[in-house]
């Protein structure tokens, strides 16, 4: 979504209440786009020009707007309409794009399904109360938990463990590597210095040099393939919950609190990753649990979910139960504080400009898409959120025959796992490959292997200068050094997906940057304005479910006070 501005704005003869709205929302059309010609720009270095003032008569103010209809935004609202709906009845969802979802984008053609964002999601039981609130349930589709993770190591791909038998035995890591890791998780390791450290530094001073060159960095600069499924060992299955998102990030610069924050207080609370995590556990064992929700499925394992057409069937389900409150193709305009009532919204929309006023504004839209809108209100909070960087990436799906898959790749002549990661230090520019007409059933024609690769990242922005071949023929390139027989045919490209800003990163100084927009917004007066979004929440799918959770509930919690009353 794109801030606008215009060179003149006529006041308009005569107002109405959209037709294309339900008539008891407060939405004023300022003017029909037939009778009047604005010339628009967009505005990316200059501030928003405020809306002239408007006299309106009063009308009823909504509960909520949620500016951005991604995933972040459509859960928000599904939150607030299954778990508030007494305290914020009157909900809407605008969107500056003519379709829902965000990031998540599945395609479905001849007989393949494939994604152009997010693969997959941890299944957790915030995600399944979304899915199952929305529909979904029967269309749930989960991954082999006992299916092997690759990581490209020496030319080799190598497994990662999947149980607790093969952590002495697995080949990624060399005995001398593996008793480091072990001593350090147990404490006997050098202290933590006084400042925030970064991904690299904390892993490389806790669990040694190997972990972090062969299981760590990959992760960070990689894409949604799960660590390891270490079944029946909750200390590990606690630690590897954290390893989940994609960050397509330089581990060097991100930082360990905000990427990886429960690893990361796992040391500061118990002295030791271990130590941690021994009391993380004892502490939950000690605190009585509300019973779990008796509709949600039981997942086996640590395993990764979709749905049985792609991820774009949670944010069309979500759209189509919420109906009406989802708005289309609304660019936002600008937003204006009501005195002692609220905020204006103004927009852009296909039957002309249209304003809302609302109690509260949750800001979903992308950092740098909020920094533009709030310059108007809060210049403090705008130049913080400018400063959050999101790297390119591009996903690229390929086919190839089941014949061209090297022998060796083969486990009872299929292609099984969840996928592989490679490590920058192995010369090869694809940061993994996730396999997924394995993963998930009915993804590509008998016969053939679907194949979703992910390029680029904050190490790598130049791929912005390629063209889809180019992508195209270094995806192939990097294949066939480890997976596909060097002799075999050219791939069936499907879809190349270039997002020019893909995924905030979480460098270090990063929640003190959200803070300080969270702090100049509450300072300046603009209480009810909510930041959500994945730089705020987390980067995986499931982080951002999660989240809506909370910011629905501080919402409610906002409302029910009766500020506006």
């Amino acid at each position: 979504m794109s801030s606008l501005t215009w060179s003149s704005f006529p006041v308009p003869i005569s107002r109405r209440t959209s037709s294309l709205t339900n008539p008891n929302y407060p939405i004023t059309t300022i003017h029909n786009r037939n009778r009047w010609r604005f010339r628009c720009s967009i505005a990316n270095d200059s501030p928003i020009s405020p809306p002239i003032s408007v006299e309106f008569n009063s009308p009823p103010l909504l509960d909520c707007v949620i500016v951005g209809a991604g995933i972040s935004g459509l859960c928000i609202a599904q939150a607030l309409a299954t778990k508030h709906a007494s305290v914020s009845p009157d909900v809407v969802v605008t969107e500056a794009r003519d379709r829902v979802g965000g990031n998540i984008s599945t395609v479905e053609r001849d007989g393949y399904l494939w994604e152009e964002g997010p693969n997959s999601f941890q299944p957790s039981d915030p995600m399944l109360t979304m899915v199952v609130d929305s529909g979904l349930k029967d269309d749930l589709v989960l991954g082999d938990p006992t299916a092997p993770r690759f990581v490209l190591w020496d030319g080799g791909l190598k497994p990662v463990p999947s149980s607790p038998g093969d952590l002495p035995f697995f080949d990624l890591m060399s005995f001398p590597g593996k008793l480091r890791a072990g001593f350090g998780a147990l404490g006997i390791r050098p202290p933590p210095p006084d400042r925030e450290e970064s991904v690299e530094e904390f892993v490389r001073r806790n669990l040694g040099d190997e972990v972090f060159e062969r299981l760590i960095e990959p992760f960070c600069s990689g894409n949604t393939i799960r660590l390891a499924s270490f079944k029946k060992i909750e200390l590990i299955n606690y630690l590897n919950s954290d390893i989940s998102g994609v960050y397509a990030g330089d581990p060097s610069k991100l930082s360990m609190k905000a990427a990886f924050g429960k690893v990361w207080k796992l040391e500061k609370n118990g002295g030791s990753i271990i130590g941690g995590a021994i009391k993380a556990i004892q502490a939950r064992k000690n605190t009585t649990k509300p019973p779990r929700d008796p509709r949600l499925p039981k997942p086996q394992g640590q395993t990764v979910g979709s749905f049985r057409k792609g991820q774009a069937m949670l944010p069309n389900a979500i759209s189509k139960s919420l109906g009406s409150k989802v708005k289309l193709s609304w660019k936002l305009i600008s937003i204006s504080k009501l005195e002692n009532r609220g905020y204006n919204l103004t927009y852009e929309t296909p039957n002309g400009f249209a304003s809302l006023q609302t109690k509260t504004v949750v800001m979903t839209v992308p950092s740098y898409v909020a920094s533009d809108l709030l310059r108007p209100l809060s210049l403090e909070a705008a130049e913080a959120l400018s400063k959050f960087y999101y790297p390119p990436v591009a996903a690229v799906s390929v086919s190839y025959p089941k014949e061209a898959i090297r022998d060796d790749r083969l486990i009872d002549g299929q292609l099984k796992g969840f996928g592989q990661l490679h490590p920058r230090s192995q010369g090869v520019e694809t940061l993994g490959t996730i396999y997924s007409s394995s993963l998930f059933p009915n993804r590509a024609p008998p016969g053939r292997v679907l194949l979703l690769n992910y390029i680029g990242g904050a190490t790598n922005p130049g791929i912005l200068s390629k063209t889809e071949s180019q992508l195209v023929e270094a995806v192939d390139r990097d294949l066939r050094t480890m997976l596909i027989n060097p002799k075999a045919g050219e791939p069936l490209t499907l879809g190349v997906k270039v997002w020019p800003r893909a995924i905030p990163q979480f460098l270090i100084g990063h929640f003190d940057i959200l803070d300080a927009a969270k702090f100049a917004l509450s300072e300046g007066g603009y209480r009810g304005m909510f930041l959500g979004g994945n730089y705020v929440s987390g980067v995986a799918l499931g982080r951002c479910v999660e989240s809506a959770y909370d910011v629905a509930a501080n919402v409610s919690t906002f409302l029910s006070r009766g500020v506006y009353k």
